[in-house]
C-alpha cells in the first residue's frame, strides 16, 4: 500500500507538496492521480505551497502509535492548492503546544522523525 501522506519536494530549497492539477477544471490534488477526481479530466504534476492557511486544527492528547501526546494537527489550505493534514511545529521545531487558530498563516517546514508533513506558524 502506498504511503497516504503528501509527498514533499525540496529541490529548490523550498518545501512544497507534489501533487496534480486538472488541466480542464483546475482542481488541485495533493496526491498522484491519473485523472481528476471531480471531472475525470487529465492532470499535470504540480508543486504546491510552501505557504498556506489553517482551515481547522486540533490537539491530540492520547498516544497514537509511537507519537507522544500532546501534539497539534492542522488541516492547511495550501496557497492556490489542495488541503493537507500536517503536524504543527513551534518556533524551536518541537511540536507546538498551543492550538493553532483557524486562519493562521503557516509554511511547510518539512517532515518530522515519523515522516509526517510539518508546518510552522508564521509571525
Amino acid at each position: 500500500m502506498p504511503d497516504p501522506r503528501p509527498q514533499l519536494d525540496t529541490t529548490d530549497g523550498v518545501v512544497r507538496v507534489i501533487g496534480v492539477r486538472c488541466t480542464e477544471c483546475g482542481y488541485p490534488v495533493a496526491f498522484a492521480r491519473l485523472r481528476c477526481p471531480v471531472c475525470r479530466g487529465p492532470v499535470e504534476t504540480e508543486r504546491f505551497g510552501p505557504d498556506g492557511v489553517v482551515w481547522s486544527a486540533t490537539t491530540v492528547r492520547i498516544p497514537v502509535g509511537d507519537r507522544e501526546p500532546p501534539y497539534q494537527l492542522a488541516y492547511v489550505d495550501l496557497q492556490d492548492g489542495p488541503r493537507i493534514l500536517a503536524h504543527v511545529a513551534g518556533p524551536d521545531g518541537a511540536p507546538a503546544s498551543d492550538v493553532v487558530p483557524v486562519g493562521a498563516r503557516v509554511r511547510l517546514r518539512g517532515r518530522n522523525d515519523a515522516g509526517d508533513a510539518v508546518v510552522e506558524v508564521l509571525a
